[in-house]
């Protein structure tokens, strides 16, 4: 039976949440059929994908096609979009027109970055009829005001922080949280806290839920992976091997036979 938002909300307390991302058909369909609850069309895509140094430079276009793709897996998993940088500070009605097109595409939620600051739009999305997961933590759309990625909550006002940033963004009506790079004893107090799944990434085994992104998970990187990360597999050496295997079958007249 396919996922809603519902059902990935009712499993807090129950078992914990799997989530990863996907950006094309294909992907999704493998990841789909592992059992995955919520599939994140991420502006990840950006660096793992695209060849971007950041997500900052993935724009709406780009997400608007990624979600499309993925979406036509027709997955059991939740499929949720990225809202791509810069838009939740932008004007209401911008915002509006962004989600409004994501969901379009396919999207069943849009992720969103940010806490306290952004809760009240989040609230006016969410009574707009746009269901929406929350992000807190380490936000990468904001690479360039942090500097460099870190670990977030080490300090008490740090810590203080997040845990409000958390709760207005249930308060808001947000169906779910990421929060990434957050101190795992934050993100316990945090989990402990919401009615609402909190889902970590690099932020300790004491969330919801954990998600990672695809390519890191699958060792299909030829860029250094979070130190958080464990690959489940090497399907770049693999990947590498295959290539060179069929280059070298070619040059000698083993194929085609």
């Amino acid at each position: 039976m396919p996922k809603t938002i519902q059902s990935i909300r009712s499993l807090k307390g129950k078992r914990a949440i799997v989530a990863t991302t996907a950006y094309d058909t294909i992907l999704a369909r493998l990841a789909d059929r592992s059992g995955i609850d919520l599939l994140l069309v991420g502006d990840s895509v950006g660096t793992t994908q695209l060849g971007f140094k950041s997500t900052v430079e993935v724009t709406l276009g780009m997400m608007l096609h990624h979600t499309a793709a993925v979406v036509r897996a027709h997955t059991e998993a939740l499929v949720v979009a990225d809202l791509p940088f810069a838009y939740s500070h932008d004007a209401y009605e911008h915002i509006f027109s962004a989600c409004r097109q994501l969901i379009q595409a396919g999207a069943g939620a849009i992720k969103i970055e940010g806490g306290l600051s952004i809760a009240s739009t989040v609230e006016r999305l969410i009574a707009s009829g746009i269901p929406v997961m929350g992000h807190i933590g380490l936000l990468p759309q904001q690479l360039r005001n942090i500097g460099q990625y870190r670990r977030f909550g080490k300090s008490e006002r740090e810590a203080k922080d997040l845990m409000a940033d958390a709760e207005a963004l249930e308060a808001a009506g947000c169906f779910a949280t990421i929060g990434e790079m957050v101190h795992p004893e934050v993100s316990r107090s945090i989990t402990q806290k919401l009615n609402i799944p909190f889902i970590g990434i690099g932020s300790g085994p004491d969330c919801d839920g954990q998600i990672l992104v695809a390519n890191d998970l699958l060792g299909f990187s030829v860029d250094t992976v979070p130190s958080f990360v464990h690959p489940f597999e090497n399907l770049a050496e693999r990947a590498s091997k295959a290539f060179k295997d069929y280059v070298n079958a070619v040059k000698k007249g083993d194929y085609p036979k």
